[in-house]
């Protein structure tokens, strides 16, 4: 059984011209550049918009750990907690996908940097009640991503 308002602001945001894995709320941007270039163009986006990075999980070496190899994957988690407070004091499930988390990975021949909608987490979590900055995170996490990856931010979608 379909989740109507879900397949919606999925539809919607992938006709917004926004690049998606997929239906599940992860927008992605590609960038022609190595990992470790938009490793540190990451860190230093972050660091610009002071969003605090809590960790970076290196899964390739943590597979390459238990002799299993996986290629360049890494998951930075970081975040506001101005913002993300108010958002968990909403609902205290959406501690589940908080603090934020970006994906760089290597994929053929280009770097990934992939991420949640914060539209889609709202849904998933049941946020419809709060009032909340979701257009104001979107468009700072697609920034973020776009500095990373090294180019410029798509339109907003909202």
């Amino acid at each position: 059984m379909f989740k109507t308002p879900i397949l919606t602001t999925a539809l919607l945001l992938t006709a917004g011209g926004l690049a998606q894995a997929g239906d599940h709320g992860i927008e992605q941007r590609a960038s022609d550049d190595g990992i470790e270039a938009v490793d540190q163009r990451l860190r230093a986006a972050l660091e610009e918009r002071d969003m605090r990075l809590v960790t970076v999980v290196d899964h390739a070496a943590n597979a390459e750990s238990v002799e299993l190899s996986l290629p360049p994957t890494r998951t930075f988690i970081f975040g506001n907690p101005e913002i993300g407070t108010p958002m968990m004091q909403c609902q205290g499930s959406l501690a589940l996908d908080l603090p934020q988390k970006m994906v760089i990975r290597v994929d053929d021949d280009r770097t990934l940097v992939e991420w949640n909608d914060p539209h889609y987490l709202a849904e998933r979590h049941g946020l419809g009640d709060c009032e909340l900055p979701l257009d104001k995170v979107a468009d700072a996490l697609r920034g973020i991503a776009a500095d990373a990856a090294g180019g410029e931010a798509p339109p907003s979608s909202a």
